[in-house]
């Protein structure tokens, strides 16, 4: 592989070697660390607060503009990676990561550091897909794409978890800035390796970028992402209800402008590759099953359990333990010939499994709670990687960056319902079960209920205390039903869309429209 090639994609079947596997190696960090930053705020925000003294709804913005960024450029930069080379993108991204860190780290205002928290998101869209498609770049033997997705998606799932744990260990004993500054060294040892180690790759016959797709994209991704995500903590508000529906308009502008340009952001023929697109579905229902079971666990352990930030993030990173040997695991099982469809059927019924546990946890139930957490994310993982891999696998190599943004783009839309839909059940239980004649704020929420318990006095607080957890605990109970019977529904579309996809390495040339 030549350090300026754009055609330096080995022939299909060709093993990797030390190059290749070194060079992943560098792709995690930075990807361990794009993560990391969806969670490295949950300990850092009270020391900003006092510092930087944010009103509520900048506050919101500091948290939320990150994901916001992310989401409504992932298809935007996907699809440009394989326009001007997936490593030039991929190395733009890493500086301008390591530039908004900076900013971000020493911002002296809250604008400032929404700013630089939105510069952080265009970065990160630049390298996750970038990461996704390179490696389908330098990995064309299907075993070993397997293997280096798996890692991909353990890499990916853990930097989440390890986000929160690593601000509150910098916030300890450093200032605030540091979780930032954490970025740095990741970044630039891209920015040195990767113009050394990573093959440079492109589409050499994309057509011209369609300008006009971007903003269509933008315009129905992150209107719908916003008003899910506000939901769970809102409530089905009006505004919230226009923002999807606007959101899912020009949804609909936008897949009719793939379907008639001429040089579509979204080529309609990724689609027409069998088993792409039950791989965006399946792995957009794992995603919902995820961050769906994440929207209880992390109150259970904080405010039903009382454990302080640092504990519970603590111990959520012992379930993490289970998710890096499933999907080497998985990729082995598919390899000595058991069926995908299986695979991703048993991943699918694994999670059940897990949610299936939470439902019979109570209040005092943090062993099961995290039992169930460890074995619905081992699930879920093999899922994911499962179906990166086959969609990876099906389309040519000059539409991988494409292909990954919306993998991605799915996963943000999944992960964003289920914690609106989960929630909203969870949430329903709560208030009718929480005591009629309690105050109107706990009703609201448990945080609510318990900040009330505590102004109460003696046997009054506490029995308000002990009926909210268990009334939250009910909640958590019914959402985790639902949730095992939405993934063994999942488990039954999988094995009924999967059982005649037999993928071959996608032989067609790069830029090709035919897809295998």
């Amino acid at each position: 592989m030549t350090k300026n090639s754009t055609s330096s994609t080995p022939a299909p079947g060709t093993l990797a070697g030390r190059r290749e596997w070194t060079a992943l190696g560098v792709l995690m960090l930075p990807l361990l660390l794009v993560s990391m930053d969806v969670s490295v705020l949950y300990f850092a925000i009270p020391a900003i607060s006092a510092d930087l003294e944010p009103s509520g709804t900048q506050q919101l913005w500091i948290f939320d503009i990150y994901a916001f960024v992310l989401a409504g450029l992932l298809m935007t930069m996907g699809s440009l990676g394989d326009r001007i080379g997936r490593r030039k993108l991929l190395l733009f991204g890493a500086a301008a990561f390591g530039t908004a860190s900076v900013i971000a780290a020493y911002a002296n205002s809250a604008e400032t550091l929404i700013a630089a928290r939105a510069l952080l998101g265009i970065g990160g869209a630049t390298l996750m897909p970038s990461t996704m498609a390179i490696i389908r770049t330098m990995f064309t033997d299907p075993g070993q794409r397997a293997k280096a997705i798996g890692m991909w998606s353990g890499v990916m799932t853990g930097g989440i978890a390890l986000g929160s744990v690593m601000s509150g260990v910098l916030v300890e004993y450093f200032w605030w800035g540091s979780v930032f500054l954490v970025n740095l060294p990741a970044m630039v040892l891209l920015l040195v390796l990767g113009p050394i180690l990573l093959p440079e790759s492109k589409n050499p016959e994309p057509g011209r970028f369609d300008l006009l797709s971007v903003p269509l994209s933008m315009a129905a991704v992150l209107p719908v992402i916003y008003g899910i995500k506000e939901i769970p903590s809102e409530g089905w508000n009006v505004r919230y209800v226009v923002s999807i529906t606007v959101g899912l308009v020009f949804a609909v502008l936008f897949v009719h402008r793939q379907r008639t340009a001429k040089s579509p952001l979204i080529s309609p023929a990724l689609f027409r590759g069998r088993g792409f697109a039950p791989a965006v579905v399946l792995n957009l229902i794992s995603s919902f099953g995820m961050m769906g079971s994440a929207y209880f666990t992390t109150q259970y352990l904080q405010s039903v359990l009382g454990k302080s930030s640092m504990e519970a993030a603590l111990w959520a990173l012992l379930p993490t333990v289970l998710v890096g040997v499933a999907a080497p695991v998985a990729a082995q099982l598919v390899q000595k010939g058991v069926h995908r469809a299986h695979v991703v059927s048993g991943g699918f019924v694994t999670a059940a499994c897990g949610y299936g546990l939470l439902a019979l946890a109570g209040s005092d139930s943090m062993w099961l709670v995290l039992a169930g957490a460890g074995v619905l994310a081992s699930g879920i993982v093999t899922v994911m990687s499962q179906m990166m891999d086959l969609a990876l696998g099906t389309v040519p190599v000059g539409n991988a960056g494409a292909a990954s943004s919306l993998l991605e783009t799915g996963a943000e839309f999944g992960g964003a319902l289920g914690m609106a839909v989960l929630g909203s059940i969870g949430t329903a239980v709560y208030r009718h079960d929480i005591p009629s004649g309690a105050p109107a704020a706990a009703h609201e929420t448990l945080g609510g209920a318990l900040a009330v318990a505590q102004q109460l006095p003696g046997d009054a607080g506490q029995a308000l205390a002990t009926a909210a957890r268990e009334a939250f605990t009910s909640g958590m109970q019914a959402a985790a039903i639902a949730g095992v019977i939405l993934l063994l529904g999942a488990a039954t579309l999988a094995t009924a869309t999967l059982r005649k996809v037999h993928v071959h390495e996608a032989e067609a040339p790069e830029g090709a429209e035919s897809l295998v």
